[in-house]
């Protein structure tokens, strides 16, 4: 039974976190049918994306401290069912305001699943047994984001849109009925609330920070950044939340977020890794799918099976990489040649011509997926080596963030990238079109006769829709040669912080000192 037990626990905190992490990314595909369904904008809908976000990257930091006073189980139970119910209401909404308050909603109950689920996954199994634990968490963590835009694309295609949501409920309800089973109380859980002190100006000054940063992440790009008064504001609060919150939890002795575990350099470095690890498998899961249905014209389904076969590729590494770790192999070697193989993957995809197939994206996706997979893992361990047991939870909790905010970052730059070097490769584009040109003027004819002769139209009606169809090319093209800069510069940014890899700690603690190697081992 004990191992029964345990195989449930892995089933159900692995599905927690797959599903809180499939939705950072589904609704994506799902914008366009949303936005006709409830009679608003693509702008407008955008924001069920937005407030997502907003409520996770507000309550991951926070986990750790709600654990501590609600107890785990009992938080991660409430949280589940926060998800659950959201979820359902999502799917049952008929307004845009409605489904931005329960996706907003749907994200608070989220953002406990991930670093809780982490830490009643590790704590079902044996210290030694604990590397292979973090693989089999890490197959979650590279699964999700990308399972989600398959997923998505094949309920858009043959369903309707509320089902993307109400796919969680029965999914949460079965997590719940199993962890109220089989998830055991930690001794004294929940029952020191008198003790602990409760920092709600720091949580508040965090909540502003956070949240209006995400908030100008999410927006910058379709607000037009500084020239709109609600980023403009919302940049603001968010230097003053941060700035104060910052303050305030280093300067008192029992603050909701525990900075100063920052002081360990390993840790502090080890998040610069993750928050250019969650850049790049954000931003790559958000501009190939964009290149693959804007430019190349797959569709959505499509494009999410082009996806998922390299995927299965990390899946796979996963537990083999952590039963790697468990022999006592550092995490450093593992996050270099990630990186490398990420930057490979990032240049390879940048090199594509416009008129490849689905299947020729395999090769630079299985870079990616072996990538990822190298640096996930690693990265989890390498947080807490130095840190004391009792600080784990915290450590982690902060990697996750700062992961989280990578890709917000990462999403909010490739916009940016990718809107101003389209304006410079149709301007160069155009510039090249010159009047009277014989090849211009070959091109224009052929269209033309073209459409005459299968449309049965006159001349210039003809002429007329040519010009709509070069404009069109002009387009696809410029937009194509801005998708390939962007896989350069997550390229850069992956190989620019290699050098960084001599900071991180590779001494690591005795086993009789709490922290055995290769794995997070007490993250309570």
């Amino acid at each position: 039974m004990k191992k029964l037990a345990k195989y449930i626990i892995v089933i159900t905190t692995v599905s927690a976190a797959v599903m809180e992490l499939v939705d950072t990314s589904i609704v994506n595909v799902a914008l366009s049918d949303m936005a006709g369904s409830l009679g608003v904008s693509i702008e407008d809908i955008s924001w069920v994306i937005t407030s997502y976000a907003i409520a996770n990257v507000i309550i991951i930091p926070l986990t750790s401290f709600l654990a501590e006073y609600f107890g785990r189980k009992n938080y991660y139970i409430v949280s589940m069912i926060i998800f659950t119910f959201a979820s359902y209401m999502c799917g049952q909404s008929t307004g845009l305001v409605e489904i931005i308050i329960w996706r907003f909603v749907q994200g608070v109950g989220g953002g406990a699943l991930l670093s809780t689920s982490q830490a009643i996954l590790f704590d079902a199994f044996e210290p030694e047994e604990r590397p292979i634990a973090s693989g089999l968490f890490g197959m979650g963590l590279v699964l999700g984001p990308t399972l989600g835009p398959t997923l998505g694309g094949y309920i858009i295609e043959h369903y309707s849109w509320p089902l993307i949501f109400m796919i969680n409920v029965p999914i949460g309800i079965v997590a719940t009925l199993l962890t109220y089973s089989f998830v055991d109380k930690k001794e004294g859980e929940g029952t020191h609330k008198k003790a602990i002190y409760i920092d709600y100006p720091g949580i508040a000054l965090l909540m502003a920070g956070i949240g209006c940063l995400q908030f100008v992440l999410e927006r910058g790009e379709s607000e037009d950044w500084f020239s709109s008064n609600a980023i403009r504001i919302c940049a603001v609060i968010a230097a003053i939340g941060l700035i104060g919150f910052i303050m305030r939890e280093i300067s008192i002795p029992r603050p909701a977020v525990n900075l100063r575990i920052l002081n360990n350099r390993n840790l502090a470095f080890t998040t610069i890794f993750t928050f250019v690890a969650g850049f790049g498998l954000f931003t790559s899961v958000f501009v190939y799918p964009v290149l693959a249905q804007r430019v190349l014209g797959f569709t959505a389904y499509e494009t999410g099976l082009s996806l998922l076969p390299p995927t299965l590729l990390a899946v796979i590494m996963m537990p083999i990489i952590g039963k790697t770790m468990s022999k006592g192999v550092p995490a450093i070697p593992f996050v270099v040649v990630g990186f490398i193989l990420f930057a490979a993957y990032s240049v390879a995809s940048a090199r594509v011509s416009p008129d490849v197939g689905r299947w020729d994206f395999f090769f630079p996706l299985a870079l990616r997926a072996v990538g990822i997979s190298l640096v996930q893992l690693p990265l989890i361990n390498q947080a807490v080596v130095g840190l004391e047991p009792k600080d784990y939870a915290s450590g982690i909790a902060l990697n996750n963030m700062l992961r989280q905010l990578g890709g917000a970052f990462g999403i909010a730059i490739a916009n940016n990238y990718v809107a101003h070097h389209y304006i410079v490769h149709r301007t160069n584009l155009v510039a090249n079109l010159t009047p009277g040109s014989p090849e211009l003027t070959g091109r224009m004819d052929a269209i033309t006769q073209g459409l005459s002769s299968r449309m049965n139209i006159d001349s210039a009606s003809a002429s007329h829709a040519a010009l709509g169809i070069l404009n069109n090319q002009l387009d696809r093209q410029a937009y194509y040669l801005s998708y390939l800069d962007t896989f350069n510069l997550i390229a850069v940014f992956f190989l620019a912080v290699l050098p960084l890899v001599v900071f991180l700690r590779t001494k690591k603690k005795r086993a009789d000192n709490g922290a055995p190697p290769g794995a997070m081992l007490e993250a309570h």
